[in-house]
């Protein structure tokens, strides 16, 4: 979660909200929340209610949860999902950023388009 909080900004400027679904408690995601001071939503999933709609896979053997990453539009579509292989299998944000500029592009051109005819 450093990672996403060191390029917050960037995020911010494409119009970008970061939503962190985790399997802590309320209480443990607000005492977290407080230490670490993350300026984006973060949600309790302690009963993976969330996290199984979304096809999160929990593999007891690798540290429970393996990390889930989707990118979801305005219109509740997701438009890109990565399911890590291990817990250190997550984009960078860099290659994030990257995907948001080309799916903005892409509902830009089609808006263009729409507007047009």
């Amino acid at each position: 979660m450093a990672q996403l909080r060191q390029d917050y900004d960037e995020f911010v400027k494409r119009d970008t909200e970061i939503v962190v679904i985790g399997p802590e408690d309320q209480a443990a995601f607000t005492d977290y929340w407080a230490e670490h001071n993350l300026p984006f939503v973060g949600c309790p999933d302690p009963d993976q209610a969330i996290s199984s709609m979304y096809g999160q896979q929990v593999k007891l053997l690798k540290m429970g949860r393996l990390p889930a990453m989707m990118i979801i539009d305005k219109a509740g579509a997701i438009r890109y999902s990565h399911h890590g292989k291990s817990m250190r299998d997550i984009p960078d944000n860099a290659d994030i950023l990257s995907i948001i500029d080309r799916l903005n592009s892409e509902a830009n051109a089609v808006s263009g388009k729409v507007n047009r005819n």
